[in-house]
């Protein structure tokens, strides 16, 4: 091990094995702490769950080989493969996954995202039988609880657990956590006994690289294996480094929320007037370079059975129509409005400036609201912001993800539902696509709810990005994650140059 740490202490030119990046610390190494992407990379690396990702969002054994439903999908019974142990040796056993929840759950434990392992029916609804299997009663069906069991949170930790645990992590993932420089590198050594076989390289770096053109410079120097091309630098990496790219439609939606319950944006005449008046494929053209799929809807098409609907008739551009509905809402000549969005995100700077421009073409005058991430999704989370320009990224590959937490009325604000979109017939038929365990008759109702909302327009729906990613010609077998976590590095290797 301290060999290993030796190895990867040295300079960029003398590393052997892989370097990646995040763009600011992760928040702890703790799998009950884990609130948001950096932390969930990490933590998917060093743990495992029941299940888990692939990179194309298949949800896959993980820690459990097996599991069955019961009681109409209010009973899982998860089977845990034999032979797992932990980093120190410990093996594998039932009580452990017990534990690992009840400590999620535990109020004193606080600032995790608790809300996978709340379906919970308490901890009498955790059933250890034996060594081997686990089961779980809900407190009412839910079909896609299986995906909740492959998010960070829901990874098995030994007990008992040191103080220092998120900085000392140990689990049973692919990776052997070594070290971390905070604000700088993680480092991390291959576990030769993963159960699902040895990572292939000997060692993977993760380090510290907030700007993006940084990282593309840090890229082109040899000095990482991957690198997201920043949107302004598109075109020149296509031209000059084509073949070092991949590209593959995300699991994200770009969109403005608008708050409901606020002004004008109460009527959903005005709030389809909006989406007629801003000009969608030319924001998308101009401003993020085409990489994206203007959106008919809040399911990406790109989830396969997760109920999208391309053929649906969109908002096309029609500043006549906006004009029209305007006049029929009561507002003649327009209104004033806010928009919110991030200072420090460039590219969600100028698609403010752009719809700000159209929607001026219609009447309605905007004054953008710039301030930092946090303090502008705060806003957004307590009802203050008229419109917020967001971007949702999926927590599990399903449709619900893009449904439940969006649109539900008890999402409101910290949930998810930042337009503060309330619809009594929306909330039941997404409970009732919660219980269906019927694979179709899911999708079909998700499609059905997915069109009621996008009707009520409670958003300004943009896009749907397409992630584009440089890797390196000595660099094979990494592959785009549609899910933050459906990427460990265990194929990863180097290779002569291509």
């Amino acid at each position: 091990m301290l060999f290993v740490c030796l190895l990867l202490a040295c300079g960029g030119e003398a590393r052997t094995g892989l370097v990646y990046y995040e763009t600011y610390d992760p928040r702890s190494l703790d799998p009950a702490l884990s609130t948001d992407v950096p932390t969930g990379e990490m933590v998917t690396l060093v743990f495992d769950g029941l299940t888990q990702f692939d990179p194309d969002g298949r949800l896959l054994p993980g820690l459990a080989d097996r599991w069955r439903t019961e009681r109409n999908g209010q009973r899982y019974v998860f089977h845990l493969r034999p032979g797992v142990k932990f980093h120190d040796g410990r093996r594998l056993v039932a009580a452990d996954v017990k534990a690992s929840y009840l400590r999620v759950l535990d109020p004193a434990t606080r600032g995790g995202r608790v809300w996978p392992l709340q379906p919970i029916a308490g901890p009498e609804g955790i059933e250890v039988l034996g060594d081997t299997a686990v089961a779980f009663t809900l407190t009412e069906p839910l079909a896609v609880f299986p995906k909740f069991l492959a998010m960070p949170v829901a990874a098995i930790v030994p007990g008992p657990v040191a103080a220092d645990f998120g900085q000392r992590p140990v689990g049973t993932g692919p990776w052997r956590f070594v070290a971390w420089r905070h604000d700088d590198e993680l480092q991390f050594a291959r576990n030769p006994d993963y159960w699902g076989g040895a990572p292939a390289a000997e060692s993977l770096t993760v380090r510290i690289i907030p700007e993006p053109f940084t990282r593309g410079a840090e890229f082109l120097a040899g000095r990482l294996s991957v690198a997201e091309i920043p949107f302004g630098e598109t075109a020149k990496w296509q031209r000059e480094h084509p073949d070092w790219l991949q590209r593959k439609p995300a699991l994200r939606a770009i969109y403005v929320a608008l708050n409901n319950r606020r002004g004008p944006l109460r009527d959903p005449r005005v709030r389809r007037a909006i989406n007629h008046a801003v000009n969608v494929p030319e924001i998308l053209k101009t401003v993020w370079n085409g990489r994206g799929v203007a959106a008919r809807g809040a399911i990406p098409p790109t989830l396969g059975g997760g109920g999208g609907d391309t053929t649906r008739a969109g908002y096309r551009y029609d500043t006549t129509a906006a004009r029209r509905l305007l006049v029929q809402a009561g507002y003649p000549n327009g209104f004033a409005i806010q928009l919110w969005r991030s200072g420090t995100n460039v590219e969600q700077g100028r698609v403010a400036q752009a719809v700000q421009a159209q929607l001026a073409a219609v009447g309605i005058r905007v004054e953008v609201v710039a301030r930092d991430a946090s303090s502008m999704r705060e806003a957004a989370r307590k009802g203050e912001a008229d419109m917020a320009l967001l971007d949702w990224w999926a927590d599990y590959p399903d449709g619900d993800n893009f449904l439940y937490p969006l649109f539900h009325s008890a999402s409101f604000g910290p949930g998810g539902n930042y337009a503060f979109y309330s619809d009594a017939v929306t909330d039941s038929l997404i409970l009732v696509a919660r219980r269906t365990t019927d694979d179709a008759a899911r999708e079909a109702l998700y499609r059905r709810i997915d069109g009621r909302v996008y009707d009520a327009a409670p958003w300004l729906y943009l896009w749907f990005p397409v992630d584009l990613w440089a890797e390196q010609p000595s660099i094979a077998g990494w592959e785009i994650p549609v899910i933050f976590n459906g990427q460990r590095w265990t194929t990863v290797r180097r290779v002569s140059a291509r």
